[in-house]
């Protein structure tokens, strides 16, 4: 009988197939034949798309990752499995994007050197040069890559080689006030998350808490969503709302949908960081 030790390596393994009966059991029975301990599962099936998606942590001393993801292949193939297998101790490399509002940066840099998010911040990319020194005291590299329409191709090739340098798992858009091309949005399809005021859908430019004070909202909210093509419409991650009064100046909902944004993003970051965003269409499967 195998038995796991304080330091077997752990794994996250995430699936979706067409569902059928019987995949739990068989992907229960396909880790406890190579020694593994589930140590958490999770489970959701899509009765819509009749799609089923699982998440399983668990330690395994007895075989190798490498081996692990080889078997792994043989396995996905019987059920028509999309399957990915992550090492669970590794956090995740990433590149935070953002302009002139850094509520958003500076929340995730603390969280991230507070060991709350399970990230590795490689690198700092804005079209400002406000937050170098915040950049710096984290000891992150800051790169200033100011962006007019004309230069935006090469400065978004820059971006997209920073990125890729850097071995970004993961693009944070906090806050960063300029609309990405088609190109890059393919290039970062399910890796980037951006963030943004919603509950405020007819308010659009550069200061939609002045449009909503003068319109007397009665709710504030913030989204995070992964970036596609398609402008603030891709895959919802997480949202919420706080609430408004007639009392409230533009200052105290600017303040409060700052916080709102930066708990939403840091939510956001934090699940897909942990692997427990799985992607089901224009939809996600979030397991909390």
């Amino acid at each position: 009988m195998t038995t796991q030790t304080p330091t077997s390596p752990a794994y996250i393994l995430n699936l979706s197939c067409p569902d059928r009966t019987g995949i739990v059991h068989a992907v229960s029975g396909f880790l406890l034949e190579r020694g593994a301990n589930i140590e958490e599962a999770a489970q959701y099936n899509d009765h819509d798309t009749g799609l089923f998606f699982m998440r399983v942590r668990f330690a395994c001393g007895d075989h190798s990752e490498t081996a692990l993801r080889e078997e792994l292949k043989g396995f996905a193939a019987g059920f028509g499995m999309n399957l990915q297998l992550h090492a669970a101790a590794q956090p995740m490399k990433t590149v935070i994007l953002v302009s002139k509002e850094g509520h958003c940066l500076n929340d995730l840099l603390f969280r991230w050197k507070s060991g709350l998010l399970s990230i590795d911040v490689r690198a700092i990319i804005s079209n400002h040069r406000d937050f170098y020194q915040l950049a710096a005291s984290y000891n992150v590299p800051f790169h200033h890559l100011p962006m007019t329409a004309a230069t935006k191709p090469q400065v978004e090739a820059r971006q997209l080689e920073i990125i890729e340098a850097e071995g970004a798992e993961l693009v944070v858009l906090a806050r960063y006030m300029q609309i990405l091309s088609n190109d890059l949005c393919r290039n970062l399809a399910g890796r980037a998350i951006n963030i943004h005021h919603s509950f405020l859908p007819s308010f659009k430019g550069a200061k939609p808490y002045y449009q909503a004070h003068d319109r007397g909202v009665k709710l504030i909210g913030a989204t995070a969503h992964y970036v596609t093509a398609d402008l603030d419409e891709g895959p919802i991650i997480e949202q919420d709302v706080a609430r408004a009064d007639h009392t409230d100046t533009v200052e105290d909902l600017t303040a409060r949908g700052r916080d709102t944004e930066s708990q939403v993003l840091a939510r956001a970051v934090k699940w897909h960081s942990e692997h427990r965003v799985l992607l089901n269409g224009h939809r996600t499967v979030v397991f909390r």
